[in-house]
């Protein structure tokens, strides 16, 4: 996909091009749901992993929303509530950028797996939250009993590893990524992996208080954890979903363009990502559906992040 078969159709209609994204997206989610249900009685767990900022979120509460649709009870977890919290020199390495967060090791693999075993069995559990802000693990008294015949969704970047997760014969796995590139006039190619960082540096600002540079210096981390603890264990999904979305780039012009032109000098290789942000037209997040998968990143979702 080029920009400029981009800018001709946003130009013409917006509207219609995110009413078309949102229709492949809302198949793909459908089609997961058909395979989830199909193995529901033997398996009764959803692992659903992927990259950073390839819509893992809000993939789980659609299908989840979609599965209760069809009378199957879900409950959505996020592997995030089960990071080990951070000591005082870790977050002193967080805020330098030198502290690791892609590391299977960063979930706390035996509590996880003891509240994973004790969902499946039907006993009740208190379920943690984690606090991004404070880098702490928090219990605010939300509760779990699984009855029979109802299934849970468990969403995170390692949630596809076997050593973290277990449980294999009672899971159904989903993959979630972008696939699609988009070009520019003169030949450059936007590679999905910065698609990905657009979405981050959104959700990072907007959701968790983080500076752009901070996100931006984190990337190389981030891209080497999905290279060596991610993208091998994609192989064992049941079910792969293309999170692209053919109008975000231009959604997202309007909060990132100016930001990150300034910030070339300091970060040249985000070239490609401005030459890609400056040929498109700029589309206007009100057009945008509140159960869009763009909501994520952008704020404004109707659903319960």
């Amino acid at each position: 996909m080029t920009t400029e078969q981009l800018t001709a159709l946003l130009t013409a209609d917006p509207a219609a091009v995110i009413e078309n994204d949102r229709r492949h997206y809302f198949k793909q989610i459908v089609q997961a749901a058909e395979i989830v249900a199909a193995n529901a009685s033997k398996r009764p767990v959803i692992l659903l992993a992927g990259p950073s900022g390839s819509g893992k979120t809000t993939t789980a509460l659609l299908i989840e929303r979609e599965l209760e649709r069809r009378g199957m009870p879900t409950h959505t977890l996020s592997m995030d509530d089960y990071f080990l919290p951070l000591t005082q020199e870790e977050i002193a390495l967080l805020h330098e950028n030198k502290l690791d967060l892609e590391k299977p090791t960063r979930v706390d693999i035996p509590f996880f797996q003891k509240q994973i075993g004790d969902i499946l069995s039907g006993k009740e559990v208190e379920l943690p939250r984690y606090d991004f802000r404070t880098s702490s693990r928090v219990f605010e008294g939300k509760t779990l009993r699984r009855k029979p015949g109802e299934l849970v969704l468990m969403e995170g970047i390692h949630a596809l590893n076997p050593t973290v997760t277990s449980y294999a014969d009672q899971t159904t796995r989903l993959y979630v990524s972008v696939r699609t590139r988009i070009s520019a006039k003169d030949g450059t190619v936007l590679h999905p992996s910065k698609i990905r960082l657009a979405r981050r540096l959104l959700r990072d600002f907007t959701g968790r208080g983080r500076a752009l540079t901070e996100t931006i210096g984190m990337r190389e981390r981030v891209d080497r954890g999905e290279q060596n603890y991610i993208m091998p264990f994609k192989q064992y999904a049941h079910c792969s979903i293309d999170s692209f979305y053919s109008c975000e780039m231009s959604v997202y012009r309007h909060f990132l363009y100016e930001d990150l032109n300034a910030l070339l000098p300091d970060y040249p290789d985000l070239e490609d990502m401005v030459k890609v942000l400056h040929e498109l037209p700029e589309t206007d997040e009100k057009l945008i559906p509140t159960d869009s998968l763009l909501r994520e990143f952008i704020g404004g979702s109707e659903l319960n992040y």
